[in-house]
């Protein structure tokens, strides 16, 4: 998929380590924490465990907390009840393949096994090669190959790390978000646009991207507007944007179509086990034998929007309750971040915010040399997602999911830490265009970096910068608490 020059192979080791070790430290965890008793979805398991299976949940039992059990249930039973359909099928489909890969097992091992065996491998593979892509995406639109180095990095020490291992969608929406974003740049529209269909068919907020195609299309627009016919121009990005809005919406739209087959036409119901049939009795969720669902009687009748209102309270400013207060502060450190790149970005290009990143004039020819990095202009449109992204999931969602809901979801929260790290801690401004040569002459005697510039800076960690340190001690902190909260039932993000 791309060339492994030295600083790709680098970033694909170290994010090859951080999984593993993920991967070790929620069995350690898991094995040795006493689960909290949450209230949280809990299926009866339909199949006989053994010994193997036993051994499985084990080892591997920690990627199946909270909403992971959700995707799981999907995979193996399919949509049996209505708040099932909050969870987009790309990522139970993915999984389903992942066990057909595994059908040399089933003898002994379950399905639930076999998908926890999945959920492992696979998040593990998406994860790496999102860094990769990521990396892949910040040489193309930094123009800045240590930045690029150092958010590839960081990603892989992601505070939204737990989600991007568990039983859930974030790494590979990652990683079909950042390799849409870099097909792109590289001004591949159609394959782009095939990538964020999907990604749009694995969460929700892949809607959003629908802004990258439209403000692409609008510069080749505003680049031609005077050249060429400007009525057939106009013409041309009127059918372009609504072939985008179509594209991307597609997954979404047949999702709703599916769950209207299911619970509003007479005759479309599937069987249910009496044991999963009883605990829809016993909690009280909606299968689709019996009453008709009001949402259904919708002039646009969506059941994500009703699940989300009804099942979750997801709705404008309806989170701000004086009991949330712990979980503003458990998502302040993202948002914070988010928020310093916006200000920092706007103060710096004013005007061309102002023109919504399509300026042209000739110092625009040259504006991107003296500024690259996370200041170039191109980084624009990315800061623009994230800033809305932040916006809506901080008035209209459960804050506390922003951290793997902008983790996952903009290179931003990436690529802004990698800049401050470059322009603000003196153990990195003397490194080379190749990242893992030794600082210069003039760098603290007895402090070297070696070719992993992070793990440089928690050697050298004294000696680092206050900003370096609140940096660092942010993605570390998140990475490792997360596993230890999360894999045992704990409240998290």
């Amino acid at each position: 998929m791309w060339p492994l020059d030295p600083s790709r192979r680098e970033v694909l080791r170290f994010a090859v380590s951080c999984r593993v070790l993920t991967l070790v430290l929620q069995a350690l965890f898991n094995a040795f924490i006493p689960d909290h008793r949450a209230e949280a979805f809990s299926p009866p398991r339909l199949a006989p465990s053994g010994s193997a299976d036993q051994l499985m949940e084990g080892l591997l039992g920690g990627l199946s907390r909270w909403d992971a059990e959700h995707f799981l249930f999907i995979a193996e039973h399919g949509y049996l009840y209505e708040h099932n359909f909050a969870f987009f099928p790309g990522f139970p489909l993915t999984l389903l393949v992942g066990t057909e890969l595994l059908r040399p097992l089933r003898g002994l091992l379950s399905l639930r096994s076999c998908l926890l065996i999945s959920v492992a491998l696979l998040n593990s593979l998406f994860s790496i090669l999102a860094a990769v892509a990521l990396h892949d995406l910040g040489c193309l639109v930094l123009h800045c190959p240590r930045q690029a180095f150092y958010a590839a990095l960081l990603f892989c020490l992601s505070p939204a790390n737990v989600f991007l291992a568990a039983g859930y969608s974030e790494a590979l929406f990652a990683l079909l978000t950042f390799t849409a974003m870099g097909q792109l740049e590289r001004g591949r529209s159609w394959t782009s646009g095939l990538l964020f269909a999907l990604a749009t068919g694995v969460r929700s907020n892949g809607l959003v991207s629908i802004g990258f195609l439209v403000h692409s299309q609008c510069r080749g627009f505003f680049s031609s507007f005077l050249v060429r016919n400007p009525l057939r121009q106009l013409l041309k990005l009127m059918g372009s944007v609504l072939l985008s809005v179509l594209t991307l919406g597609l997954p979404f739209a047949l999702f709703q179509y599916y769950a209207y087959t299911q619970f509003c036409l007479p005759g479309s119901a599937h069987s249910i086990p009496e044991p999963l049939l009883q605990l829809a009795v016993d909690k009280g969720y909606r299968i689709a034998e019996g009453n008709e669902p009001r949402w259904c009687s919708w002039e646009l009748p969506l059941i994500y929007s009703y699940i989300q209102d009804v099942y979750w309270n997801v709705g404008f400013l309806r989170y701000y309750e004086l009991k949330q207060v712990p979980n503003f502060l458990l998502a302040a450190p993202v948002a914070i971040l988010v928020t310093w790149a916006t200000w920092t970005y706007v103060t710096t290009h004013p005007w061309l915010c102002l023109t919504l990143g399509m300026r042209r004039s000739k110092s625009d020819e040259t504006l991107e040399k003296p500024d690259p990095g996370f200041l170039s202009p191109r980084v624009f449109v990315y800061l623009v997602h994230a800033a809305a992204l932040l916006l809506f999931g901080s008035l209209c969602m459960h804050v506390q999911v922003l951290t793997r809901f902008l983790g996952s979801s903009t290179p931003v929260v990436y690529w802004f830490p990698a800049y401050l790290l470059q322009h603000q801690e003196p153990l990195l401004r003397s490194l080379e265009t190749v990242p893992w040569k030794p600082l210069a002459e003039d760098s603290p005697p007895g402090h070297n970096v070696p070719r992993n510039a992070i793990i440089g800076l928690l050697y050298n960690w004294k000696a680092c910068s206050p900003v370096t340190r609140c940096i660092l001690g942010y993605f570390l902190t998140y990475w490792l608490l997360g596993l230890l909260l999360h894999c045992n039932f704990l409240p998290w993000t």
